[in-house]
């Protein structure tokens, strides 16, 4: 599979974003999830490899779009600082680093726990109130929050052992 669609995809990749190294890593990427065994069907079971190849490729290019616009606004953000409370450039790569740490970790959640540990560390909502916005149990809900909890920790177990 891989030989057969890879150079396809990554020009479909190239085009979408005018940059051929992203659109390798994007490539690499989605064969990497596909044959990690995130797919409904086995790769040799496919009937329409290329358009199956494509959504996953798509989710992975949202994501990438999403970690740009993460950036920027990271990078605005310290623009405004006054110049005294500016990181220094290391600072602001260890802080970069870690918002894609972030990023990819919640990307690793189901979308209901993710949004659930967002709207809780974020907005501030009570489990009650999660519940009710997302339509499920405040019992799930802290099913979601223990996910996001064990992520961060699972997170912060890599860094010290890094």
């Amino acid at each position: 599979m891989y030989q057969s669609h890879h150079g396809w995809l990554r020009a479909w990749l190239h085009r979408r974003l005018g940059n051929v190294f992203d659109a390798e890593d994007l490539a690499h990427d989605t064969f990497v999830r596909v044959l990690r065994g995130q797919s409904v069907a086995q790769p040799e079971e496919l009937r329409e490899p290329r358009a199956y190849l494509t959504t996953v490729a798509r989710r992975l290019l949202i994501n990438h779009y999403e970690r740009q616009s993460l950036e920027r606004a990271y990078v605005v953000s310290l623009q405004s600082l006054p110049e005294p409370l500016v990181p220094s450039e290391l600072d602001k790569a260890v802080l970069l680093e870690t918002l894609r740490e972030l990023d990819a970790l919640l990307n690793a959640m189901p979308a209901k726990a993710r949004t659930a540990f967002l709207l809780s560390q974020l907005e501030g909502l009570s489990y009650e109130d999660i519940a009710v916005q997302l339509q499920v149990s405040v019992r799930t809900v802290t099913r979601y929050m223990a996910l996001g909890f064990s992520q961060c920790l699972r997170l912060m177990l890599q860094e010290s052992c890094a």
